[in-house]
């Protein structure tokens, strides 16, 4: 079993060494240590990495030892062990492309975490459920239930015990509600036309325009639509050749990796958000 540590604090000596010397004198081996510090801010960020296998402090121990620190510098901090998987919450809608993805990666061992229940607002997707064998729960929403459904969604994932929900081409508006109460465990996917292509055939739009790039942009949920912390971006090229089907066609390829790198980002705890950023350790 292996520790992951995430701070962020004000910038200032000795932060790097201090957990470095802390982790030692326990036992640890550091597998991992990457960190960042941004001088227009004076903001210090870090993810450090150790093995919990000759460490002389168990997990509250751990924790009280870092209560120190963080009176003595400042720190914000995150602790987790690699050893609990998150489990994971699909929302879907028509569009089944990010779901298969995510199912198959799953299967292929390629996600540290489990994807252990599926929301739809449609029918659609219940086959990719099924063969995944993956509980597939229907929700519908309209304008007059929106609440009453969004209520049935929170009970699902306290039911199924769940720590993150990803928004895989889910067209429905979470509620500011719901997105304060799940801050930093929502993910979402969309294209990068925003803000020039809003609205209804972003793609015929531009194909009109004659774009060059196409991309897909994966970030948190928040209260303001597609406003989130970015995590994870993509591009591709495109010409004048290519028809509304092939840019369709390369955007959902996009979406896809661009989804799958994000949650894997997510669920390595390689992602610190800062306001309306995010650092991501590589």
């Amino acid at each position: 079993m292996n520790a992951i540590l995430r701070v962020h604090c004000p910038d200032r000596t000795g932060i790097i060494a201090a957990l470095s010397d802390f982790v030692f004198r326990h036992g640890g081996n550091i597998l991992d240590l990457d960190q960042h510090s941004d001088p227009d801010g004076n903001r210090f960020f870090m993810r450090l990495v150790w093995s919990m296998e000759r460490f002389t402090l168990d997990a509250d121990g751990v924790r009280l030892g870092l209560e120190v620190y963080a009176r003595s510098f400042g720190l914000a901090w995150e602790l987790s062990f690699d050893d609990r998987r998150d489990r994971v919450a699909v929302f879907c809608s028509k569009e089944p492309h990010c779901l298969y993805d995510l199912l198959l990666r799953q299967r292929l061992g390629e996600l540290a975490g489990d994807v252990v229940l599926v929301v739809s607002n449609h029918e659609d997707a219940r086959p990719a459920a099924a063969y995944f064998g993956v509980p597939f729960v229907v929700t519908p929403v309209t304008r007059d239930n929106k609440a009453k459904a969004e209520a049935e969604q929170l009970e699902l994932l306290a039911g199924h015990g769940i720590g993150l929900v990803v928004l895989a081409r889910y067209m429905q508006i979470l509620s500011p509600e719901f997105v304060e109460r799940w801050s930093g465990r929502v993910i979402n996917i969309h294209h990068s036309f925003l803000p020039a292509f809003a609205g209804a055939r972003p793609y015929h739009q531009a194909k009109a325009r004659g774009v060059k790039l196409i991309g897909a942009t994966a970030h948190y949920a928040t209260e303001d639509l597609d406003e989130g912390p970015i995590i994870e971006q993509d591009v591709v090229r495109v010409t004048h050749r290519d028809e509304v089907e092939d840019l369709i066609r390369k955007g959902r390829d996009l979406e896809r990796q661009v989804l799958a790198r994000a949650v894997r980002l997510h669920l390595q705890r390689r992602v610190l958000v800062d306001g309306r950023r995010t650092i991501v350790f590589g």
